[in-house]
């Protein structure tokens, strides 16, 4: 979590709950404008899929068969 968070969530939790809320409101509106869609990938998600190309390309990869579905 960056500290730009870290320090989001400690402000809010200072405010009364209504106006929690209303923060809370806020910041999905901020997102929904940012990405109406949710299609744009965080640099967490790129970075877990650049590891993910990365096994594949390297071909580290576990098969169907070796996994226990059960």
């Amino acid at each position: 979590m960056s500290g730009a968070v870290k320090e989001a969530v400690s402000l809010m939790e200072v405010l009364p709950e209504s106006e929690q809320n209303f923060a809370l409101e806020f910041i999905r509106k901020l997102v929904l404008a940012w990405d109406p869609d949710y299609t744009k990938v965080t640099s967490a998600e790129k970075k877990e899929l650049e590891e993910a190309e990365k096994d594949i390309s390297g071909n580290r990869m576990i098969s169907h068969d070796a996994i226990n579905w059960d």
